[in-house]
């Protein structure tokens, strides 16, 4: 399979493609593990979803019941996967998760096409949005809420688990985006496989923290990783619109079954999906 690299600098290495935006004040941080349980307070509705044996993505609640991820983590072989297959463990950290939740629907754009060469086209259609069988309560996890309006000059921060940090959350406190082009936004925060879907966190007013007051917004969720003009980037989307979507979607589906079904929205031509693992930049 194809990575993103090439079809990125393809289409971002024009200046009009993808224009970069001022860089922010701050250098960019580490990514750092959250070693310990007391790390984890503020984050633990960031979680992992567990999608079966062969892989896992980052995932974050922004309701209750409700579960942001990339879309190309719901599907196999073209196929949407079956909602119950999948478990969000919000806040897993050394095998111990703050609560633990099947899937029982899943929303998906219908633009969204899971095919096997992902492309700048397709990223900002990359969003998923799982209602869980049962909510998780506020004070289990207090849920995330997407940002709105501009972004310009402000810190940003990703949250995740990844390969070979399967079993704890880590995070780069500062981080920043390096192009956009609405929908598209392109950053250059450390992710890795298993990073798809790992939300990207904007902090207004400078503050990092995970409290009220400093506490961070979704402004993104990272979809793949290219290259601009060499350089490694990790690929998002504007969020509200196609979030408001989903939620719609959601909502006509219908309260959730014993034994949920689900209505696929834009399942594709068949061809095979990119899987639940992140998109290795320059990959094959």
């Amino acid at each position: 399979m194809r990575g993103l690299a090439a079809i990125l600098l393809a289409g971002l290495i024009l200046p009009a493609a993808l224009p970069a935006l001022a860089q922010s004040s701050g250098q960019n941080t580490g990514l750092r593990a959250l070693n310990d349980r007391e790390d984890v307070l503020g984050w633990e509705a960031v979680g992992r979803l567990d999608t079966g044996r062969e892989g896992f993505c980052t995932a974050t609640l922004i309701a209750p019941d409700q579960v942001l991820t990339a879309a190309h983590c719901v599907f196999r072989d073209g196929r949407l996967r079956e909602p119950g297959s999948m478990i969000f463990r919000a806040g897993l950290h050394n095998g111990t998760a703050i609560a633990e939740r099947e899937v029982a629907a899943i929303a998906v754009p219908p633009a969204y096409r899971p095919i096997a060469h992902m492309d700048i086209s397709n990223v900002p259609h990359d969003v998923a949005l799982l209602r869980l069988a049962q909510p998780i309560t506020s004070a289990e996890a207090d849920p995330f809420i997407l940002h709105e309006g501009g972004v310009a000059g402000e810190a940003i921060s990703v949250t995740s688990y990844g390969e070979g940090r399967s079993e704890a959350l880590s995070r780069q406190r500062v981080c920043r985006i390096v192009g956009r082009q609405a929908p598209l936004l392109a950053f250059d925060c450390d992710v890795t496989f298993g990073s798809s879907g790992a939300p990207v966190f904007i902090h207004q007013g400078g503050h990092q923290g995970g409290h009220q007051g400093g506490r961070g917004r979704i402004l993104s969720i990272i979809s793949g990783g290219g290259a601009i003009d060499g350089a490694p980037v990790s690929l998002g989307m504007d969020l509200p619109q196609v979030v408001a979507g989903l939620k719609a979607d959601l909502r006509r589906q219908g309260v959730a079954a014993p034994a949920p079904g689900v209505r696929i929205l834009g399942a594709g031509d068949g061809r095979t999906s990119s899987g639940a693992k992140f998109v290795r930049p320059g990959g094959s």
